[in-house]
């Protein structure tokens, strides 16, 4: 039986990096990943004047990097480019707004959240010959730069503060209230595909925020791609898939999701379920 609407389904045929992901490849570029994801919201958008971009930043840094002779300097480099002459910084505001999570978005107002901006940060570093590793540390995305006196850590957010390892783990401690020991391990290079996760994850949150169903069932289908074999995932999908009308598949995850869920889940489960009979009633 189909929809009662004419849906169609995402087809990451041509998101080459995404399909990296899903191939559980580690040879993904980030940028390009996350403008496969920032398409989902802009169909129209192309690639090349965002890449235009980093890659204008990258030939002016490329000279200062070569002439540095500590990574700090190099860093500090591209913080005075990125956070200073660019003016790329964070906001409380960036958190309530989508295009904060969008690279192509971001390099136009200058505005994101930690992750993106690292994100940023990253792409044009690696461009101009410097390598910088995102960190997906508690509440607060950085990235990484390996030196010869250890670890330092850029916040975008700020914009453009560098931290050593030390520095990191008391501010966060701080921010958090954990321990250092609990702190440490989050401070690890991260994998592409935690950090896409988390990108999503950021994203579906202020999606749903807004009610804007569609956009958030769109991140939400990545996110079940990316891990088809999660409870928590397919149950997302359910929920959000009674609030974007696609009633059909409403039903039978949250019927799935209904024979193992945690007791403390049942409730609004059936509830979302009764739902989906209600409005695919409506179209019948």
């Amino acid at each position: 039986m189909p929809e009662p609407r004419n849906f169609s389904e995402p087809d990451y045929r041509h998101d080459t990096e995404f399909s990296k992901l899903l191939a559980r490849r580690a040879d993904v570029d980030l940028t390009i990943a996350a403008l496969e994801v920032a398409r989902d919201a802009y169909p129209e958008m192309q690639f090349d004047e965002t890449l235009r971009w980093f890659d204008l930043r990258a030939n002016y840094l490329r000279e200062k990097f070569a002439a540095s002779v500590f990574e700090r300097e190099a860093l500090e480099a591209l913080c005075e480019e990125l956070g200073r002459r660019q003016e790329l910084t964070g906001s409380d505001a960036a958190f309530d707004d989508p295009d904060a999570s969008y690279l192509n978005r971001i390099v136009v107002t200058g505005q994101g959240i930690p992750l993106s901006l690292s994100l940023v940060y990253m792409g044009v570093a690696e461009r101009a010959g410097l390598t910088l590793s995102g960190v997906s540390a508690p509440q607060h995305f950085l990235s990484r730069c390996e030196t010869a006196e250890g670890p330092l850590f850029v916040d975008a957010f700020t914009p453009g503060r560098i931290l050593t390892a030390s520095e990191c783990i008391e501010w966060l401690s701080d921010l958090t209230e954990m321990t250092d020991e609990q702190i440490r391990p989050f401070l690890e290079p991260a994998g592409p595909r935690m950090i896409l996760v988390r990108m999503l994850n950021n994203l579906k949150v202020v999606h749903a925020k807004h009610e804007n169903w569609d956009a958030a069932w769109k991140v939400q289908h990545r996110l079940m791609t990316l891990k088809p074999g999660s409870y928590q995932e397919r149950r997302d999908m359910g929920i959000l898939s009674v609030h974007a009308d696609r009633t059909l598949s409403a039903i039978k995850l949250l019927t799935g999701c209904l024979r193992n869920c945690p007791q403390e889940e049942r409730e609004v489960l059936k509830e979302h379920l009764e739902m989906a009979h209600s409005s695919h009633a409506r179209w019948n």
